[in-house]
This record gives C-alpha cells, sequence and structure tokens, in this order.
C-alpha cells in the first residue's frame, strides 16, 4: 500500500473529480467543509461543531478520502522508522527507510459511540465512494462483526476503519496492534460531545494517546454538536504535555434554520407528578397522524414500554409503530432501523439508542415526552427530525407534570437564545487507568516510565501524579497490598529487562472478555417459548432481548409484565434465561430499569428559577400552570431567583419542611440525607425525605418552623455529617462493585460462562469489606469514592447550591400544605422503582384533595 500524497500549499482545496461530484448532486461544499480540507494541507489536530444537517461527517472524511483518492506509489515505512518533516509541515516519511515487503494499514480510523452510527455512516460513505470510483476499502468493527472478519483485519485491514471505543481498545491490546496503525494518517472522532462525558472518554482518551506513540505522524478530527465550551473538546483532541493546556483548531459550522419547537398545551388536567405522560397520548397519536414519521423520544426504558403499549392502545388508524430501546434483541432493533430507513413506519418510541448522528431521512418530527432535562440532549433529539440544515427541524414537547411545563419551557426559550449547557473538565478514573495498563501489557511488555509519560499526554490524565500511577500499576501487578498474597490476583510480570508483562496467556484471554467501561446491572435473556402440555414451558424458544436479574427475582411464575411491546407471563429462569410465555393479562407490570434517569441540568435549573421569580412571566404561562403558580403567591410567595423558599407547615400528625432549589434528583437526595442526620442531632426526630427534580421535602414528629435556617443549611453540611453518612452507607460498596468490574479486580465473563448478579455482588463485598479493614485508600476504594462525590451525589452541584442560598434563605411557616408543595408530597409513599416510571401514583383524587387543603380560606 502506498502513502497518500500531502496536499500542496498552491493545490485546489477540493480536487476536480470531487468539485464535479458535488456538482452532479446540485451541490456546493459549504464554507466548513472547505476549511476542514485547509486543516489537513496544514497538518492541524481539528475541531468541528456545527448543528445537525450541517455536512459535518461529509466534512470529516473529505481530507481522507481526497487522500486515498490521490495515493502515489510510495509504499508505507516500517513502524519505528524515522521520519522527516514534509515542506507543509505534516509529518512526511524518510524514503531511504521504506521497503517494498509491506503489509496494509488503516489510513482513517473513525469511532463513533454507537454500533449502530458507525454501520449507518459506512453504508452512507460508500454512495460517493462509488460514484467518484475511488477504490477505497470501507469496513466497520462492532461487536457484532463477525470472529472471522475481525481475525481478518488485524492483517488485512481496510482503508478506512469505522469502529467503536470498545473495540478500539480490544485492537491496541493485540500484538498486531503495531502494524495494523503504523500508517494511520487520520482519526474521526464523532459525536466527541457524547464520547468525553464518562469513563468510555477517559478509555478512548488513553488509546489516543497509545495511537500518538505507534502513528505519531496521525492527526484528530473531533465532530460535535454545537457545545457551550469548545475548548474542552480542543484539548482533548490534542496530545497534552505539563505545561500550558494545548487546543485543537476550531471550525464552526454555518447555522441550520431555527427549530421550530412546541410546548403542549394539553386540554386534559396536567397531572401534579409522575412521568407517564399518559394524559397526553391521544394528543401525541394526532401529531403522529399529521406528521410523515416521527420519533418520540422518551427518557427511560420503561417509559418507552409503557408509551407504545398506551399508544398501540389508542392506535385506531392502524398506524404502523415500533418500538427501540437498548434490551431489546438487536436483531429486532436492527429490523426497526431497516423499517425506518425504508420508510414504513410512522411512529418509533425510542429511548438514547436513537439520540445521535443517524439520519432517518423520512423523519420529520420529535416528541419528546417528559421533559429534556438538559438543552443539550433536546437540541441533538430535534436534530433528528429534517436532518437537514436548511429546513427547520419540528418538535413537540410533551411535559408529564406541572414543573416540567416549566421545565419545556424554559429549554425552548434557551434553543431560541442560542445557549447550551455547561460541561465540567473530567478527572480520569483510575479504574479506567488500571484496565488501560493491563491492555497495553497485554500487546507487549511496556516500560514503567515509557507508559506514564504517554498517559499524561491524554487530557483527562494530564495531571495524574507519579505516585497514583505507580500504585495503580502495582494493583494491577497483584491487586494491591491487601490483596497481594492471592494468586489469582496477580496479573502481571516483569522481565529481566525491567519491562512488564502479562503473567500467564489466560490474563489476556479474560481481558478480552471483560474490557470495556459500561457497568449494567446483571442481565438475563428473555426467551419466549410456548408451553407445553400440562403448563410447562419448552425449552428453546425466540429470544426478545435482555432484562435486569433483579426484575425477574421479584416475580413469580404466573405473573406478567410489557416487554417488546407484548404482554409477557413470566415462567421460570433456566440458568441465564428468563423463560417467558404470552401473557392475557389487563394490568401488566411494567418493568423498570435500574439507572435510567436523566439528571436535570443546571444551567436549565437556573432558568426554570429565574422563570417563576418574575410575575409577568408566570401571567403568560399555561392556563393551568399560571393558576397553580397564582395560588402559590397568594397562599405562601414565588422566591427570587437566587433565593431558596424554605416552607415548614403541619399535617396529618406531623410537621414538614419543604424546600425549593431547583438543582436535580441527585442533589437534592444527597441533601435530604444530610438534613436527616442533622435534624436527628438536633432533636427533631425526623422520619423520612423525598426528593424530587425541583424540591425536597423531610417530615418528622417535631414542629420545625422555629430552625436556625441559616445554621441548618450551612455549607458544613458537608463536613462531618458526610462523612459519617458515607462510612455508614452502602452506596460505596455499590459503586465499589462498578469500579472492581472495569478495573479487573472482578471478572464477569469467562471462556464458556459468566457469572450472575449474585455471585458478582458476593464476590465485590467480600473485597470491599477486605480492603476497607485493610487498605482503605486502596487505589479502586479512591475510585468508588470520587464516582460516588461526583456521579450518585452529585456533591459539587450541592456544594454550589448551599453557598448559593447563603444568606437568601426565605422561610414562611404555614398552617397547611402549599400549592407549590404538592408535587413533592404526592411522591410520599410511592414504591421507588429506580431509574423507571415509578408511576404508582396517588391519583388525581389525592392531589386534589391536597390542593384544595393548600387553597381553602380557614
Amino acid at each position: 500500500m502506498t502513502r497518500p500524497r500531502p496536499l500542496a500549499p498552491d493545490d485546489p482545496l477540493l480536487p476536480p473529480r470531487f468539485a464535479g461530484w458535488f456538482a452532479g448532486r446540485g451541490w456546493a461544499a459549504r464554507p466548513h467543509q472547505l476549511a476542514m480540507i485547509e486543516a489537513a494541507r496544514d497538518g492541524a489536530h481539528v475541531l468541528l461543531t456545527a448543528p445537525t444537517g450541517g455536512g459535518k461527517t461529509l466534512a470529516g472524511f473529505l481530507p481522507s478520502l481526497i487522500a486515498l483518492a490521490e495515493r502515489g506509489a510510495v509504499p508505507l515505512p516500517l513502524h519505528g522508522e524515522d521520519r522527516t518533516k514534509s515542506p507543509t509541515g505534516r509529518n512526511a516519511l524518510s524514503v531511504e527507510a521504506w521497503t517494498p515487503f509491506q503489509k496494509r494499514s488503516i489510513h482513517t480510523l473513525y469511532i463513533s459511540p454507537l454500533k449502530a452510527l458507525a454501520v449507518d455512516i459506512a453504508r452512507n460513505l460508500e454512495m460517493p465512494v462509488a460514484e467518484m470510483g475511488l477504490g477505497v476499502r470501507i469496513e466497520t468493527r462492532t461487536g457484532d462483526t463477525s470472529a472471522s472478519k475481525r481475525q481478518r483485519q488485524k492483517v488485512d485491514p481496510p482503508d478506512i476503519l469505522l469502529t467503536t471505543p470498545e473495540q478500539l481498545a480490544l485492537l491496541l491490546a493485540s500484538r498486531e496492534a503495531a502494524n495494523l496503525f503504523r500508517g494511520l494518517d487520520t482519526i474521526v472522532l464523532d459525536e466527541l460531545h457524547a464520547l468525553v462525558a464518562n469513563k468510555r472518554g477517559d478509555l478512548l482518551s488513553l488509546d489516543l494517546a497509545r495511537l500518538a506513540r505507534l502513528a505519531p505522524q496521525h492527526r484528530r478530527v473531533g465532530l460535535s454538536a454545537t457545545v457551550a465550551d469548545p475548548d474542552h473538546l480542543r484539548r482533548y483532541l490534542v496530545p497534552q504535555t505539563t505545561e500550558e493546556p494545548r487546543l485543537a483548531r476550531l471550525v464552526t459550522g454555518q447555522a441550520g434554520a431555527q427549530p421550530q419547537i412546541d410546548v403542549l398545551e394539553s386540554e386534559a388536567r396536567i397531572p401534579w407528578s409522575g412521568h407517564t405522560t399518559r394524559h397526553a397520548i391521544p394528543e401525541i397519536m394526532a401529531a403522529i397522524s399529521r406528521a410523515r414519521m416521527a420519533i418520540v423520544f422518551v427518557n427511560t426504558r420503561a417509559q418507552a414500554e409503557l408509551a407504545f403499549q398506551e399508544m398501540w392502545r389508542l392506535n385506531d388508524a392502524n398506524l404502523p409503530i415500533a418500538l427501540h430501546h437498548g434490551s431489546l434483541d438487536a436483531g429486532q432493533r436492527r429490523k426497526v432501523e431497516a423499517a425506518m430507513a425504508a420508510g414504513r413506519l410512522r411512529a418509533v418510541v425510542a429511548t438514547s439508542t436513537l439520540d445521535l448522528g443517524i439520519d432517518w431521512g423520512d423523519v420529520d418530527l420529535v416528541v419528546q415526552m417528559g421533559a429534556p432535562k438538559g438543552v443539550s440532549r433536546m437540541q441533538q433529539r430535534i436534530g433528528r427530525a429534517n436532518h437537514r440544515l436548511d429546513e427547520p427541524s419540528k418538535a413537540l414537547l410533551v411535559p408529564s407534570n406541572r414543573f416540567e411545563v416549566l421545565e419545556c419551557l424554559a429549554a425552548r426559550e434557551a434553543v431560541a437564545a442560542g445557549k447550551q449547557d455547561g460541561e465540567t473538565r473530567r478527572e480520569g478514573g483510575l479504574d479506567v487507568l488500571a484496565q488501560h495498563i493491563l491492555g497495553m501489557a497485554c500487546a507487549d511488555p511496556f516500560d514503567a516510565d515509557e507508559l506514564y509519560e504517554e498517559i499524561v499526554t491524554a487530557e483527562p490524565y494530564r495531571l495524574l501524579a507519579r505516585e497514583t500511577f505507580e500504585r495503580t500499576l502495582a494493583f494491577v501487578a497483584t491487586g494491591g497490598y491487601a490483596l497481594r498474597s492471592y494468586e489469582r490476583f496477580a496479573k502481571l510480570r516483569q522481565t529481566a529487562e525491567g519491562r512488564w508483562r502479562v503473567a500467564n496467556p489466560m490474563v489476556a484471554q479474560r481481558y478480552r472478555l471483560n474490557a470495556g467501561t459500561i457497568v449494567e446491572a446483571q442481565m438475563l435473556t428473555v426467551r419466549l417459548v410456548r408451553s407445553a402440555k400440562g403448563g410447562r414451558p419448552l425449552t428453546g424458544g425466540r429470544v426478545l432481548g435482555k432484562m435486569e436479574e433483579w426484575f425477574f427475582e421479584q416475580m413469580t411464575p404466573g405473573d406478567s409484565f410489557v416487554f417488546g411491546g407484548q404482554i409477557l407471563r413470566f415462567e421460570t429462569i433456566v440458568e441465564t434465561d428468563a423463560i417467558v410465555t404470552r401473557g392475557t393479562a389487563d394490568e401488566p407490570t411494567v418493568p423498570s430499569w435500574q439507572g435510567g434517569k436523566f439528571p436535570l441540568t443546571t444551567y436549565l435549573a437556573q432558568r426554570v428559577r429565574e422563570m417563576i421569580a418574575h410575575p409577568e412571566r408566570v401571567r403568560n404561562l399555561p392556563a393551568q400552570v399560571a393558576e397553580w403558580l397564582n395560588l402559590q403567591a397568594w397562599r405562601s410567595v414565588l422566591p427570587a431567583a437566587d433565593e431558596m423558599l424554605v416552607e415548614t407547615f403541619p399535617r396529618n400528625a406531623k410537621f414538614h419542611l419543604v424546600c425549593y432549589p431547583f438543582d436535580g434528583r441527585l442533589a437534592h437526595q444527597t441533601l435530604g440525607m444530610l438534613l436527616t442526620r442533622r435534624l436527628e442531632r438536633m432533636g427533631m426526630r425526623p422520619l423520612g425525605f423525598v426528593a424530587g427534580e425541583y424540591a425536597l421535602s423531610v417530615w418528622g414528629l417535631r414542629d420545625m418552623s422555629r430552625l436556625d435556617l441559616g445554621g441548618l443549611f450551612a455549607p458544613d453540611l458537608l463536613g462531618d455529617d458526610l462523612e459519617e453518612w458515607l462510612s455508614e452507607s452502602i452506596m460505596l460498596k455499590r459503586q465499589f462493585r462498578n469500579c472492581a468490574i472495569i478495573g479487573g479486580l472482578i471478572e464477569t465473563r469467562f471462556p464458556g460462562k459468566e457469572k450472575t448478579g449474585r455471585q458478582i455482588t458476593f464476590s465485590s463485598d467480600l473485597i470491599y469489606d477486605v480492603l476497607k479493614a485493610h487498605e482503605p485508600d486502596h487505589i479502586l476504594m479512591r475510585a468508588a469514592r470520587h464516582d460516588a462525590l461526583t456521579g450518585l451525589l452529585d456533591l459539587q452541584r450541592l456544594s454550589d447550591l448551599l453557598h448559593r442560598v447563603r444568606g437568601r434563605l426565605v422561610a414562611r411557616h404555614l398552617d397547611r400544605v402549599s400549592p407549590l408543595a404538592v408535587p413533592v408530597l404526592l411522591e410520599i409513599g410511592k414504591e421507588p422503582i429506580f431509574g423507571a416510571a415509578d408511576e404508582d401514583l396517588l391519583g388525581e383524587a389525592a392531589a386534589e384533595t391536597l390542593i384544595a387543603e393548600a387553597t381553602r380560606l380557614v
């Protein structure tokens, strides 16, 4: 294979063959697409931010297609040979070092956060390649790629490989990595804003650092939706140093047509609380009937099942409607996607599985059921409609309850103003670092000094201390101080030259089975069978998808539930299969999944606070919501945007304290746990609390109206109270389980078998107790604590809250419940269903009783 000729400074940016292709389709290259070719000419790392439909993907690939079309007859170098600088500043290759006996090497590597997106982009790329006769080989590599094809790609790779972060990690952990990537020219990172926000981004950053060592001549291209802080992504793209952070070049695409966003003013009574949006489904069906094709987005998989079931029940016109979420069988999801692409569907109910990048063509309406919880997320979803720059995307936001009406209106205003949610810098996870260290040892023995210098070029690990690296390496090698006497935790050995290698081949095999950073609850395969005579289920059967093990552990044979849009009857569990038959129950249980809820973003929360603080804006709200807030202003008060209202009142022989931070469920839950501890010490005898996205209610046996609220909500709440609570709770133990899986301490998959959730939890709890007693500062204990504080507890946001309201607390001591407190009080007594629709509502009768109590004159 030959290396592409670098673009000369006087070359036209768009070669004639490509200019002709654009003209033949009635197109002209957009300015940002030409700017990306210019960045390639300069050899620059570059970030392109552009709205949906702006041709980001084509812009990212154009330089590669041009270079591959113009490749000459010069062979690739061997890995490790010297390189010289080209006149354009790009790293060129020393002709003297070249040899004609080279294997192929990947030219362009494309990384996508979704398998389906990688497949879709490959399909879209094939069209210009074929029409221009470029002779470029394009292939995908995902978890669905056959083992034989994956093996062949290592020795005979395509020109352009489209893959995911997990597959890249596996490739770099193989012995073929050096040859496979030695001629790498370009890395395209699509939907970069979605990749960098979590541990997948941490692992990807480390893999990019390794690619910089294997192929120092390569450059990186980031493609992203418009973001509030592009510098965060620009730093991520560039190998960093210990000096000032380095930035990639920024190219900004032209703004597209302003999206048309409507917020449904339902004719039905808007619920006070809950998340089913069931009241508005007839109006959603009417909107679908007027559209060519609609995507109905929901925030959890359980909501998707419930919404699909209700929509199908009301589908008198027999419209073709489908369901798409991550627990459904991959084959079923592919069928839905194919039907969408062919225009055979009128609507698809979906979770975040359809959020990103894929162009579905005929979709002209996006319906968001429930508040979007963030401006950036909403814009991402809205962009699925009319996936073209010059046509406005159309969206219908459907609030689930009255507070969500405010949130939807605030989100629409933010989009109109061109605002985005902000992102905070991530500190790279130590459990991810441990996994990467093991992967590098699987590829080849490494020198610790060289690996450390490589790792700190990754932006999330730029500030990694050498001592922390050494301790992480020691953990991978021996398990750490408390576990080093157990042979099964010893994964690395040092060679006579001082390099680190895997202890035995089985270590590498188990790494390949367990690599990745996505930890889900343990799943069972849902298998549909026919009942045999006597009611005994048959073996075999059709696979419908996967569901969490704990869900079935709560069921008894004969219970019914909804999954994949079908009513099913639970029969039994056989090894890792949940055996089900078709059910006929009128009121089936709706499945729920852990970890499905999105947190309310800080920016959107601030806009909601500002909205209710101004009487003139309240008057212009939908009638039901305006009436509710006016009643609140009459009975109590609507706080200013920089204030926090705290109400106290008696009810049903108990005393309630309700505050309204508007800072999201995670921060409110942590605040509730800490407040109850402090109130207990103050003798208030608290009985419990409930936290919502907007408010927090604590109730107890003593009157709390005379409390010093300034002292109660003081920032020192995050001191001893937090430490005491953490030491007593099981939260760290559960977070440790995830870190232990990612860090490789606990392996869930083995050749030919897989651990059950119960086995994993037992192993994790046992190790946690040992480390807590004998090595509390173990690397994975540190990782678990960090994740708990920044994720589950949302500690930084809670700290910001407490400092924001210091000296700005507004107290109201009432004789009964206030209108604003009704939604959070309706949450009391509901059975918690983690990450799901949690819809065992007390009912509108209970809500009307509460509101009548809140507004009566005497």
